[in-house]
C-alpha cells in the first residue's frame, strides 16, 4: 500500500509545538545543560571521546542517564521561539529556483534539481533582512540585477526575476533566531491582507512554432473567476512569460478562486474584454499553462509558503542566570525538557533556573580544595560522585552521580546515595571533608540564589526523571565562564 506523510502533516504537527508554548494550557518547557564528565570508551560506547561524541540512542533507559547528568535547566520563553526555514542568501549573478505548485525535477525551472519544493531555493533573503519569494526565475536564468529593496504587497519584475515581497526580520528576529543555516519565517499582516486566495500570478508557456504573430487574449478555464492572459506570438511562437508588455505573455487579470486551471489555445480573442474571437494561427507544439497560488493567495502564509516545518527554540544561558547555572565547569549535552516536576512534588516547575546537581555543605574546609571531575568517595556509606563544581567561599561540593562504575556505582555496580557526616574524599586532590550536621541551614551564594541544606544534604530542584525528555544532542565539550553567555539554538524538524 503506497502512502505519504505530507507537508500538510508536518506543519500541522510544527503548528502544534509551536502553539503549545502560548496557548491557554500551554506546556513548560526547559532548555539543559548536562554531561560535565568526560565521554569515555567504557561508559559511552567503543570509539567514543570528547573528540567523537556517542550519538544518542533513543531507547527506555537513556532518559535516566541523561538525568543524571544533567546539570542546570532555564525556561524557554514564548518569544523564544519561532518558526524557521533553511537559509537561502540573495547574491547577485545565482540562479534561482521558482514557487511552482507542480515542481518536476526535469522542469528547466527547477534549477536545484529538487523533488520537493519545500528543499528548493525559491526564496531568498537580502543583506537588509527582507525576505522575497521567487515567482518566476526567467526559464532557470541566474537573477541579473540590483538587490530588491521593495516592500510592495504587489509582485515586481527585478534581475529579470518576478518577485513577491513577504516580510522583513527585525533586529529582535536577527539577534535571537537567524543562524547561519536558518532564518526566522513570520507573517507580515499587511501582505497578508492583501493577497488574494486564488489569484493566478504566473503562467508557463511551451513556444512552439507555425503561430500568427500577433497580441491574444484568452480566458483561464478552471474553478476560478475572471482570469485572463494575454498571449504574445513573435517569429512564430508564443512568448515567454515576462516583464514588457509588448513582447512577454503576462497574465492580464488574475482572477480569483483558481485551484486549478487550463488555457485553450483555440479559445482566443483580439481583445481584453474577450468579445470578438479569432484565432492563433495552424501552428504545432505551443501550450500554456497556469502556476497556482498556494492557498489564500501568494504572500497570505509565508509560513505555510516556505514549507516551515521547523521550529526553533532558543535560550540564553548568562551571568544573570546566578548559582543555579554552574560555570565552573564545562558541558557536554543539551536537550529540552517538558513539564518538569518540582523535586518531590507532583508541581510543574515555573521557576526560571533550576540547579540539577547533588549538593553537600562541609562541617568546614577540607584538606585540600576538591577539583571539578574528579572521584568522589565516601567509604562508610560506599557512595561514588563526580565534582561539578566545589564553593571554596562556601565550603560546598555539587556532584552528579551517573549510572556508570566510578561516576556513580561502585565497582560491584551498586548505587549509594552520598549521606551521613563521614568524610567525603577527593581520588585526585585527595581532599578530605566531613558534611554539616546542622539539621537546617540556608546559605546566600554569591550570585544572590540560596541554597537550603538538610543535616549537610541538598537535592536537585526538579524530580529527576519527571515530565518528558524530548530531545538530547550530545557535543563536543563547551566551557563556561562567568564572564561569557552560551546562545542555544535547537531546530526541531517536523
Amino acid at each position: 500500500m503506497a502512502a505519504i506523510i505530507t507537508e500538510q502533516f508536518r506543519k500541522h504537527n510544527a503548528e502544534q509545538f509551536f502553539e503549545s508554548f502560548s496557548e491557554a494550557a500551554k506546556s513548560t518547557y526547559y532548555l539543559f545543560l548536562g554531561k560535565s564528565s568526560p565521554y569515555t570508551e567504557t561508559n559511552d560506547g567503543a570509539g567514543n571521546t570528547d573528540t567523537n561524541p556517542p550519538a544518542p540512542n533513543d531507547d527506555v533507559v537513556v532518559p535516566y542517564y541523561n538525568w543524571d547528568a544533567m546539570l542546570a535547566s532555564k525556561i524557554v520563553s514564548t518569544s523564544n521561539v519561532s518558526y524557521v526555514v533553511p537559509r537561502r542568501n540573495w547574491t547577485n549573478s545565482t540562479a534561482y529556483d521558482m514557487y511552482e505548485h507542480d515542481i518536476s525535477s526535469s522542469n528547466t525551472t527547477n534549477v536545484s534539481s529538487k523533488a520537493n519544493l519545500y528543499d528548493g531555493t525559491y526564496y531568498f533573503m537580502t543583506t537588509d533582512y527582507k525576505v522575497y519569494k521567487i515567482l518566476d526565475n526567467n526559464n532557470g536564468a541566474v537573477y541579473s540585477g540590483v538587490e530588491p529593496t521593495a516592500t510592495s504587497t504587489t509582485p515586481f519584475f527585478l534581475g529579470g526575476y518576478y518577485l513577491q515581497y513577504l516580510y522583513t526580520l527585525t533586529t529582535s528576529d536577527v539577534q535571537t533566531f537567524l543562524t547561519n543555516d536558518f532564518l526566522p519565517v513570520k507573517v507580515d499582516s499587511t501582505v497578508s491582507g492583501a493577497a488574494t486566495d486564488g489569484k493566478v500570478h504566473v503562467v508557463r508557456s511551451i513556444a512552439g512554432s507555425g503561430y500568427t504573430n500577433g497580441t491574444y487574449y484568452t480566458p483561464i478555464k478552471g474553478d476560478g473567476a475572471s482570469g485572463v492572459v494575454k498571449i504574445i506570438i513573435a517569429s512564430g511562437a508564443i512568448a515567454a512569460f515576462g516583464s514588457s508588455s509588448s513582447t512577454s505573455t503576462e497574465v492580464f487579470n488574475g482572477g480569483t478562486g483558481y485551484t486549478y486551471g487550463t488555457i485553450n489555445l483555440t479559445d482566443v480573442y483580439s481583445d481584453s474584454a474577450l468579445s470578438t474571437s479569432t484565432t492563433v494561427g495552424a501552428g504545432t507544439g505551443g501550450s500554456i499553462s497556469i502556476v497556482v497560488a498556494p492557498k489564500g493567495g501568494s504572500g497570505f502564509n509565508a509560513i505555510e509558503e516556505l514549507g516551515g516545518h521547523y521550529v526553533m527554540i532558543t535560550t540564553k544561558f548568562e551571568q544573570a542566570d546566578g548559582d543555579d547555572v554552574t560555570v565552573a565547569n564545562d558541558f557536554r549535552q543539551v536537550g529540552i525538557l517538558k513539564d518538569p516536576y518540582n523535586y518531590g512534588t507532583a508541581t510543574i516547575c515555573t521557576a526560571t533556573t533550576r540547579r540539577q546537581t547533588y549538593a553537600v555543605k562541609l562541617a568546614s574546609a577540607p584538606s585540600t580544595s576538591y577539583t571539578i571531575d574528579e572521584k568522589i568517595t565516601q567509604a562508610t556509606s560506599g557512595a561514588v560522585g563526580k565534582v561539578v563544581e566545589f564553593d571554596s567561599s562556601n565550603n560546598i561540593i555539587y556532584y552528579n552521580q551517573e549510572r556508570f562504575v566510578g561516576y556513580g556505582t561502585a565497582t560491584n555496580g551498586s548505587y549509594t546515595a552520598f549521606t551521613g557526616t563521614d568524610t567525603i574524599t577527593g581520588d585526585t586532590s585527595t581532599g578530605a571533608g566531613t558534611p554539616s550536621s546542622t539539621a537546617s541551614e540556608t546559605i546566600t551564594l554569591t550570585g544572590g540564589n540560596t541554597i537550603a541544606f538538610t543535616s549537610g544534604y541538598a537535592l536537585p530542584e526538579m524530580d529527576p526523571d519527571s515530565g518528558k525528555l524530548l530531545y538530547v544532542e550530545n557535543r563536543r565539550p563547551i566551557s563556561r565562564a562567568s564572564d561569557q553567555s552560551e546562545d542555544i539554538k535547537i531546530v526541531v524538524e517536523f
